[in-house]
Parts: structure tokens; sequence; C-alpha cells
């Protein structure tokens, strides 16, 4: 019997995102490929073997091809499939992608990982001309940024130059791209020189807002300062990450999932310098030589339902994991959205050196050690 066209997702998968209805199986029909491309919408076909490993691509021009030779709607998609498309991993930055794209006059581009499963597909219409959203971003940037000093006595954070540009200014025109246009900034220390900077957005072509925070409220306390309540899901994000996530399709994935709160974390490597010795009482029980341990982070970028305002005490600080954890006992549903973007936490003189160094036109080797 032949394949079918739909693969049952992995347990940990995305299985929602768009995508994913591209995935056809190496043993279906032609009559599965076309299926497949009318319901995806995405103009291709990404055949993956039993592993979801990438085994070919196919479009509407090989699938007319094959009809051609003489194949007919329950003739096997193997032939006529694709074997060396162009693919990117999924750490290459959105700007590598479009130059990529446009030298192969590529309008898509399937992302693998390793191990050569499809973790991704980039769009060409959809990279530059995002539809325009409605929601609103809330960008936290009221920090004091004390472990950045002194490059924060005279400067807040969000406006440490990168490349040419503040951080903020890299935060808002990554979610312009997209299509949001609504921004809400919280600040406090030094919120004044933010303000004289950005004004109301109208130089980047967005609405910018302020929050004036009178003390610390925290990644999530800001919120409860905001006047008008957000009429459907809005990001947020903290003011001193640069990361090439795609806001538009977190905010998909959330509300997809009927969460009340989404929040995106990253996969976190850590090795152990030393061999482990492993023991129950003082027996050896095993050894393990510099084990590695895999763990989920804040990556400080979140979505969250107007309701879940509800959990928060006008004026009083909260930070986000502690909203989150609000949320959940009072039986919301709170989700992770796994990233596997660039992505950078500017919160020590280092990390400001290593983004200044990525986003310069000449980079220059980083001195911090």
């Amino acid at each position: 019997m032949a394949g079918s066209a739909e693969l049952p997702p992995p347990d940990n998968s995305v299985a929602a995102e768009p995508w994913r209805r591209a995935l056809i199986s190496v043993g279906s029909t032609i009559a599965d490929v076309i299926r497949s491309l009318d319901q995806s919408g995405v103009q291709i076909a990404l055949v993956v073997d039993g592993e979801r490993r990438l085994v070919g691509t196919l479009t509407d021009g090989d699938v007319r091809r094959g009809l051609l030779r003489g194949l007919d709607l329950n003739s096997l998609v193997e032939p006529i499939v694709f074997r060396s498309p162009v693919v990117v991993p999924p750490q290459i930055e959105r700007e590598m992608v479009l130059q990529l794209m446009s030298a192969n006059k590529l309008h898509q581009l399937p992302v693998v990982n390793e191990a050569r499963e499809v973790v991704g597909l980039h769009l060409w219409d959809e990279l530059i001309q995002p539809a325009d959203r409605g929601n609103t971003m809330v960008i936290m940037a009221g920090g004091k940024g004390v472990r950045l000093r002194p490059h924060t006595e005279n400067c807040p954070k969000p406006l440490l130059p990168v490349g040419g540009k503040p951080m903020l200014q890299h935060i808002i025109e990554r979610a312009r791209g997209e299509g949001f246009r609504d921004f809400v900034i919280a600040v406090h220390y030094l919120g004044h020189m933010i303000e004289d900077h950005f004004g109301d957005g109208s130089a980047l072509g967005v609405s910018i807002r302020y929050l004036r925070e009178q003390q610390p409220l925290g990644t999530a306390g800001a919120l409860s300062l905001l006047p008008v309540r957000p009429a459907a899901p809005f990001l947020v994000t903290n003011g001193d990450v640069l990361s090439d996530i795609r806001y538009g399709e977190l905010l998909d994935f959330h509300t997809r999932h009927g969460a009340a709160a989404t929040m995106a974390v990253r996969l976190h490597e850590w090795q152990h310098p030393f061999g482990v010795v492993r023991t129950r009482g003082v027996d050896i029980v095993g050894f393990e030589e510099k084990p590695i341990s895999r763990t989920h982070i804040n990556a400080g970028v979140y979505v969250l339902e107007p309701q879940a305002l509800d959990a928060l005490v006008p004026g009083q600080p909260c930070d986000m994991p502690e909203l989150f954890s609000r949320l959940q006992q009072g039986s919301a549903r709170a989700i992770v959205y796994p990233m596997h973007e660039p992505w950078l936490d500017v919160g020590r003189a280092e990390d400001l050196e290593r983004a200044q160094a990525k986003h310069s036109p000449n980079p220059i080797p980083s001195t911090s050690s």
C-alpha cells in the first residue's frame, strides 16, 4: 500500500506548523503530492523518510513532468523526487537566507538539522512581504544593566549600539519586518533617553507608546501599567535579547495551542569539565566521561492572552516566571515554544562584544576571555 501524504508528528513536535503540512512520505503517490501541494499552500512538498530526514523535494512542475513521462496519479513519487535541493541549517541568519534564496532564485528553502531532519521552511514571500499584524508588542527596557557597567552608567542598556544602532532598534525593526506596527516600551532607568531617541516611532514607520515605571516592576510587573488591555494576544520581549526568532510564528503557535501564556525556550548544553563517578553509598556503579547536560532555558520572549493580566497586581513587582506560575495555579495553560534560531541575551560585557562583532561590517576578534 502506498504511503500516506500525512505523517504522524513526533511527540515533541510543533504539529500545526504550516510547513509540516508539506511533509510527505517517500512512499507516497503522485495523488498524495497533489493533495499536499493544495492543502499546504507553500508550493513545495518535502519528501522525508521514516525518521523525518529530508530525501528531496517536489514541486508542481516536477509532478507535471512526471505525468508527461507516463506516470499516473497512483504512481509512487520516488522516481521524480529532486534529491539535491539547497538546504540551510537552523542557525543561519535571515539576511543570509535572503541572499541565498535570491542568488539561487528560490521561493522555498528547507531548514534541516545535523541529522538532516526537517525542522522548518523559509518562504520568500513571507520573508520580503509579511502580512500586517495588529497585535501589540511590549518591550521591557527599564533595567539598569548593572552587569554592563561602565557602558550603562550614562546610557540605558537597550540604547547601547550594536552594528551602528541601538539594540532596541534591532528588535523593533525585526518585528516590523514581520508586520508588527504597534509597540509599547516599558522604561525606568534613564527612560527619558529612550523616549527622546525613538519618540512616537514614526521615524521607524511604527507606533510607540511608553509605560513609565516609578520603581522596577520586573519582567512582567510593568504590564499592569497598561492603560488599555489589549484586545488580542500580545508579544512581550526583553529589551536586551537579540534573536532571529520569527515573532509571527511564535504568535501563531500560541494561538493554535489555545494557551494563556507561551514562553520561547532554547536548548542549552553544558559539558561537565570532569569525569563523573556514579555511586550508591560507597560502591561505584558507573562512570561518565565529561557528561553533557541539556536543559531548556527561558529565551525572554513571550506571548500572553489579555486575561493573563488578571494575575498581576497593579504596581506590584512580578517577574515573568512568577506570572506563568500564577497562571498555572489558576488552571490556565502555559506552554513553551522551542526555538532554534540564533539568540543572544546581552547581559554582560562579553555578550555586548559578541553582539557588536557579529553585526560589525568588518568584524574583529573579540577580546573577551
